[in-house]
């Protein structure tokens, strides 16, 4: 018998998620008026999470078992290349969907003749504080198009505000072979958004459904929670990649120049941080000089007892610099 296509291939890239797991394929397989398929690709998990993933292999979930740890990118290319449907969908093994996300999604993407859709989400801490989305629907109504050039910028670090990078694309899975996309499997942070901005550069329209479909839980020991120095060295090498494969319009170079400063100064405000807790003084005057930006970022709360450590650097800054305000956080993504 010839199987049908299904609308959907759930992407589930999953390490040591047997604690989750089960609710992420739940909430992919409860999707209203689209067909599923979900595919697990395990990185070598060492708890529970294969024996999760293959008792639903009655209900058109597949496991693929990955014969060595290459990082969540690495899972997901596997996954990607085992698809089926005509759109493929991301999801975190740690995160869920409302029953009827992906036909809101389609029918939006469809309408428009766009071959990618992202949504709102809903974000839901472990603390049981009241779930939030991230933005509002009238804000994300008045946007109904992502760009190349709002995307990019949209992704600098220690923003303010959130960004479009939190948000979980969907992709016509013929754009994606057509394509020939891949996600980065140097990066374990960026990965996702190195991998959209990509299909946007290469002529894929981005259409943004205002409802919010994902559920996006925050988690103590999240792998995404800190961003560390490692972390930021790799998104500047994805991003020199990303630069010499696609070529930018002015408006998204703009972008992309706004960007790398930031990385710029991220970095240098995490060296900065490590010279103070290391209490060198040289290394801080270093890192300073080359870099005066980095000590606004030191308004963050990086860690309250830092602050021991700050009085003998002071005087070695502008009288400006505000040393002492810490409101802020180093965290990437959920957190």
């Amino acid at each position: 018998m010839t199987q049908t296509q299904p609308d959907v291939s759930f992407i589930i890239a999953a390490y040591n998620a047997a604690a989750t797991l089960a609710k992420a394929i739940d909430s992919a397989l409860a999707q209203e008026a689209v067909t599923v398929e979900v595919i697990v690709a395990d990185d070598c998990s060492t708890d529970e999470t294969r024996a999760i993933a293959e008792s639903y292999g009655d209900r058109n979930v597949r496991l693929l078992a990955l014969e060595k740890n290459g990082g969540p990118a690495a899972a997901r290319n596997a996954a990607i290349a085992a698809a089926s449907g005509r759109w493929l969908a991301v999801l975190d093994s740690d995160d869920t969907v409302e029953p009827g996300r992906l036909r809101r999604m389609i029918d939006r993407a469809e309408k428009a003749g766009a071959k990618i859709a992202v949504d709102n989400l809903r974000v839901i801490r472990a603390d049981g504080t009241p779930p939030e989305t991230m933005f509002t629907e009238p804000a994300l109504a008045e946007t109904p198009e992502l760009t190349l050039p709002v995307f990019i910028r949209s992704n600098a670090l220690f923003q303010t505000t959130h960004n479009f990078g939190y948000l979980k694309p969907i992709f016509q899975r013929a754009f994606v072979e057509e394509k020939g996309l891949r996600f980065n499997e140097a990066l374990k942070v960026g990965e996702d958004y190195l991998y959209l901005a990509s299909a946007i550069a290469l002529g894929g329209r981005c259409v943004i459904e205002p409802v919010a479909g994902y559920d996006y839980h925050i988690r103590e020991g999240s792998i995404s929670r800190v961003l560390a120095l490692h972390h930021i060295d790799a998104m500047i090498e994805g991003d020199k990649a990303f630069l010499r494969d696609h070529t930018l319009d002015a408006a998204a170079k703009a972008a992309q120049d706004f960007r790398a400063r930031s990385l710029k100064k991220g970095r240098a405000f995490l060296v900065l941080v490590q010279n103070i807790k290391d209490r060198s003084i040289s290394g801080a005057i270093k890192t300073v000089w080359s870099n005066p930006s980095a000590v606004a970022h030191l308004r963050m709360p990086i860690a309250i007892r830092i602050e021991r450590v700050l009085a003998p650097l002071r005087k070695l800054f502008s009288p400006s610099a505000d040393l002492t305000a810490i409101d802020g956080a180093t965290r990437s993504r959920k957190g």
